[in-house]
């Protein structure tokens, strides 16, 4: 009498293979989506800072026209129209708008002079809209990856005093 059964205890060459391929497809998804998660989340940062460092701008132009309130000086005295770069360490507009980094010091502030350097640059423009009406827009930019990115925002400071 014959056997007709056959050893069934080990692995086909291409059952080999299809367990090999479904395992790097898994590998390989599970690698893009972390590299995604991570790019976004980097992006995610960079975001969050420029909108910090774009309210600061407007801060710093705000807080020179209420220092000219407490001192007696003329409300808008320092806020040439223009294009402008200000770091809340020297709270002035102290040069025209050149491009330059800011830099992050030790103690975690952004300015123009000291610290290592960043990926942002900020402007502050200055147009006056009426005699008692500046209109402000700051804009902070960044680069990543080759792409350009870029936060900004406006707002009105009036002479209500």
């Amino acid at each position: 009498m014959l056997n007709n059964k056959k050893n069934k205890n080990g692995f086909t060459l291409l059952e080999g293979i299809v367990a090999i391929f479904l395992v790097t497809v898994g590998i390989g998804g599970a690698y893009t989506l972390i590299s995604q998660t991570i790019s976004s989340a980097i992006i995610s940062s960079q975001k969050l800072i420029a909108s910090y460092l774009v309210q600061e701008g407007i801060e710093i132009v705000r807080n020179i026209r209420d220092t000219n309130w407490l001192e007696g000086n003329n409300w808008n005295d320092g806020l040439s129209s223009g294009d402008w770069e200000a770091d809340y360490k020297t709270q002035n507009l102290t040069q025209s708008y050149t491009g330059n980094f800011l830099n992050i010091d030790s103690e975690g502030f952004y300015s123009y002079s000291s610290g290592s350097p960043t990926i942002f640059k900020r402007k502050i423009s200055i147009s006056p809209e009426g005699d008692d009406i500046l209109k402000v827009i700051v804009v902070v930019e960044w680069q990543e990856r080759g792409r350009t990115h870029q936060i900004r925002a406006q707002e009105n400071l009036y002479n209500w005093r």
